[in-house]
């Protein structure tokens, strides 16, 4: 009798390179949560913040492999290429921010005081939470564009970028309400307008091409994103020279941290990390750009 389950049923999205990498990931994801909540223990918001990132990578993760074992991923109204590349390189940002902070709030050499056992949980986990950023990673490069390979947006140099670029962002963001005293001057709202302008965009991009709708647009979507991009390098172009300047000019604020600045609680410090994270953003903005010119002189050879 012939069967009748193989044509439902697409074996490759658990035998194929990029399937066992989400085996892999759904099985490191659940290693790392469940050794965390049975012994390894979290507190704060920075616990808090990796076990989100853990749980909710699983349950997605979770969610990519049935749909695709199963074909349900043709019956939503995604774009399933862009949804998964996009996807991705996000739970690869998210995993490997939450691998760096778990060990260095929560693991220590010594027992004492949370006792042996505690640390070897807390030990075990930030090792499996380093082999999940890993899989994340190997299923970025694995699904990455390959030189003249037709693919999904989300999936080239460019798409990816706009994943980095919105994460960038929120580390801007966090380190912007963290007292950093941005609106102390015009100008420094000026950047957080930038900030919070690119961002918003580079959400809308990304948004239409997991959803599919860029084909419902009045105007030629990839020209835009090409536009908006060089006018996000001007505005962080702009920003990058602003900030410093009214953060750390002493004619405005200060060139050196002030001795008397509580560890934690210092606007100098969040300053430092949004003009850091500025020149990141930027160089990516400007990356992105070249990677655009390059993929348009391509497509008209």
């Amino acid at each position: 009798m012939e069967s009748t389950g193989g044509p439902y049923l697409n074996m490759a999205a658990v035998t194929s390179p990029v399937g066992i990498a989400r085996l892999l990931q759904m099985t490191f994801g659940c290693t790392t949560f469940s050794l965390v909540a049975h012994q390894g223990g979290f507190s704060a918001a920075y616990g808090t913040f990796c076990m989100f990132v853990w749980t909710f990578c699983f349950a997605i993760t979770v969610f990519i492999i049935t749909c695709e074992f199963t074909h349900l991923h043709s019956c939503l109204s995604l774009s399933w290429g862009n949804f998964t590349a996009a996807f991705a390189m996000l739970a690869t940002l998210m995993s490997v921010t939450a691998a760096v902070i778990y060990p260095l709030y929560f693991v220590q050499v010594g027992c004492y005081p949370i006792g042996c056992k505690v640390r070897d949980f807390r030990i075990a986990a930030s090792v499996f939470a380093g082999l999940l950023f890993v899989t994340y990673a190997a299923e970025v490069f694995l699904t990455r564009a390959k030189p003249g390979q037709v693919t999904s947006y989300m999936a080239t140099i460019s798409g990816l970028l706009k994943i980095v670029q919105a994460f960038v962002a929120c580390i801007i963001f966090g380190a912007l309400v963290n007292d950093s005293q941005y609106g102390k001057y015009v100008a420094t709202q000026w950047c957080v307008a930038v900030y919070s302008f690119c961002f918003v965009v580079t959400v809308v991009v990304v948004a239409f091409s997991v959803t599919g709708k860029t084909a419902l647009l009045w105007f030629p979507f990839e020209r835009s994103v090409v536009i908006y991009t060089f006018g996000a390098v001007l505005l962080y172009v702009s920003a990058a020279v602003i900030w410093p300047v009214f953060c750390f000019d002493s004619k405005y604020g200060s060139p050196q941290r002030p001795s008397l600045c509580a560890k934690g609680k210092c606007p100098w410090d969040s300053q430092l990390v949004i003009a850091i994270f500025t020149y990141v953003n930027l160089l990516l903005y400007v990356l992105d750009l070249a990677y655009s010119q390059r993929i348009r002189f391509v497509s008209h050879l």
